[in-house]
């Protein structure tokens, strides 16, 4: 077989003498065969690696991904499938592909986003030339019959062929870092502990004063608004605020959490009653009422109603400064027991603002 001993030989009829040959030799001399046409084929690998040179893969790594391709080639090839030449191109551009989609990525892409971005690459080329500018996403996907999503996804995914290290200088001649460019301080990191001292202090808070603090500075109502919802005058909510942020600003400052001032300032709601049996009854209740210390208020006030039958329940709220919806669903119902138990009823020492809550609940007959 002289022919594979030549400078550039026909790989055709080098192969049509090596399967003859082949199919005539013993097993030892097989094995010579092939190895004499695998390097009569060398330089068709050599030319097809070099086409692919310049993609950030070394030459020789291609000239061997190439020569496996050959290899390869001369494995599978079939006389029957027609020339050796054109098998072989396919087969190691195979190789060549397959070695950059897999090897040369510096994040993985899916195969049909890697494929896409090179036909999205080309059709940007040509779509250029035909219009004389850079076509718009809309237009190359309308060239190749895709969604504007896939475009968008394949070149998107492109940017992850190659990456570039954080450790490079920008320089021969400074020391700084690509890395040490990048980024920058956060302010927000500086209040990460604040945020999460003031978290732990806001659940010490009772019910209601978070709740206040919820709808002013998240829910950015108004302190009218607030006082609309809590049934209270908006002097009281502005009162309950600023005593809540003292503290919270005072906590926060302090090493060791201070006592909540309403613990002492509102031991909660407290009644008193005062008369003899068979005559007329007073209760005079102090303190915030709220739908917390409501079903407090309610099994004194209908106690004080209903143990042994008074002639009149007189009860005092003058020193009630805030009423919301629950105390005012208390008074109805000890003004529906109270009628229910022939008991004459009277709400005394309201204060202007008490009466306009308790005459919109229909109970302004009993203001007494």
């Amino acid at each position: 077989m002289s022919t594979f001993v030549s400078d550039e030989p026909d790989l055709d009829v080098c192969a049509e003498e090596y399967m003859r040959a082949r199919a005539a030799a013993g097993p030892s001399e097989v094995e010579r065969l092939r190895e004499d046409f695998v390097r009569a084929a060398m330089p068709l690998a050599g030319r097809l690696a070099s086409r692919y040179c310049g993609r950030g893969e070394p030459a020789e790594d291609l000239e061997q991904v190439a020569r496996i391709g050959l290899v390869k080639t001369v494995d599978r090839y079939d006389a029957d499938r027609g020339s050796f030449t054109a098998f072989a191109v396919v087969t190691i551009r195979g190789e060549l592909r397959r070695h950059f989609r897999d090897h040369t990525w510096s994040v993985h892409v899916p195969r049909r986003l890697q494929d896409l971005g090179l036909e999205v690459k080309r059709a940007a080329d040509t779509l250029t030339t035909r219009f004389a500018r850079p076509p718009t996403q809309a237009e190359i996907a309308d060239y190749l019959d895709v969604d504007e999503a896939d475009v968008l996804a394949a070149r998107t995914s492109m940017a992850g062929y190659s990456s570039e290290s954080l450790n490079r200088r920008i320089s021969d001649a400074d020391d700084t870092e690509v890395g040490d460019l990048l980024g920058a301080l956060d302010p927000e990191m500086a209040a990460v502990e604040d945020r999460t001292t003031l978290e732990n202090l806001l659940l010490r808070l009772p019910r209601r004063d978070r709740r206040m603090l919820a709808l002013r500075f998240w829910g950015n109502l108004s302190q009218a608004e607030i006082a609309e919802q809590f049934g209270i005058s908006q002097m009281q909510v502005s009162r309950l605020l600023s005593r809540a942020l003292t503290w919270l600003r005072t906590a926060m400052l302090s090493d060791t959490v201070p006592p909540w001032p309403g613990e002492a300032d509102d031991p909660g709601v407290r009644v008193l009653v005062t008369a003899a049996p068979g005559r007329v009854r007073t209760a005079r209740v102090y303190g915030e009422v709220d739908r917390d210390n409501a079903g407090e208020l309610r099994t004194r006030l209908l106690s004080a109603l209903c143990a042994g039958r008074p002639s009149r329940l007189e009860v005092d709220l003058g020193g009630v400064p805030l009423l919301d919806a629950a105390g005012l669903r208390v008074l109805m119902a000890v003004r529906e027991t109270a009628t229910a138990r022939g008991v004459p009823l009277r709400f005394t020492g309201v204060s202007p603002h008490l009466t306009r809550l308790i005459r919109a609940t229909g109970l302004g007959a009993l203001l007494g």
